[in-house]
């Protein structure tokens, strides 16, 4: 399905090879060439994904994602340069939902894109809320309240922490995290992505809700009485 998509990059010959294939696969896609820039066409424009580079003049990108995830959640797709291991966690952290390393293939970015379009369109079958330990998470609003105060969520945050408290207490790996919330089969060197995510999560929620099972997975204390 079509969908606006914001660029931020300041690169102009990355950044219309990126919006040529997004138009080519049928998106509406708005340029932004350094961070400030794309703050504001995000706030005036409310795109359904952001696709943004992290080393951007004005607002740097990492600063670029906590705003526009601070106003509202909008799916991130962070782009970043081989080998920058430490900005791609930081990213992830900071809000961003996926990533893809320069130099790209059009069709990883038409991949990565499409399964996050997919995840932010997604409708609960079940609207029953969600627990994981005294956390409350609910799916048809997606707010998630802890100790009856409302803790703000990214999108992917919300469908990992999700995924976790659908089954409580039993351990999931990476790799099944990968493939239910992200929608890859092939995990590869991706995992840090699962690992940075709930990084985030004990961040927000604290240390107590997801636990890791050492060279298993990831699970979720179950709700306490």
């Amino acid at each position: 399905m079509p969908a606006k998509i914001v660029v931020v990059e300041d690169e102009p010959t990355i950044a219309e090879a990126v919006a040529a294939r997004l138009r080519a696969d049928g998106h509406e896609v708005l340029l932004a060439s350094d961070g400030l820039e794309g703050v504001s066409l995000c706030r005036r424009e409310r795109p359904d994904l952001v696709v943004l580079d992290l080393m951007l003049p004005g607002l740097d990108g990492y600063e670029v994602c906590r705003q526009v995830q601070a106003e509202r959640p909008v799916p991130v797709l962070v782009l970043t340069a081989r080998g920058e291991e430490t900005d791609v966690v930081v990213g992830l952290r900071m809000g961003a939902d996926d990533y893809v390393t320069k130099p790209f293939s059009p069709r990883e970015l038409s991949a990565r894109v499409d399964a996050l379009l997919r995840r932010a369109s997604r409708r609960p079958v079940d609207d029953a809320p969600l627990r994981a330990a005294d956390v409350v998470l609910d799916p048809v609003t997606r707010r998630v309240e802890r100790g009856g105060e409302q803790v703000h969520l990214t999108p992917t945050e919300f469908d990992l922490l999700a995924r976790l408290a659908a089954r409580p207490g039993a351990v999931l790996s990476r790799e099944q995290l990968l493939a239910d919330v992200w929608g890859w089969r092939d995990a590869g060197s991706t995992t840090r992505t699962v690992d940075s995510h709930v990084a985030a999560l004990r961040r927000k929620l604290g240390d107590d809700v997801v636990r890791t099972v050492v060279g298993v997975g990831y699970a979720v204390q179950e709700e306490r009485p």
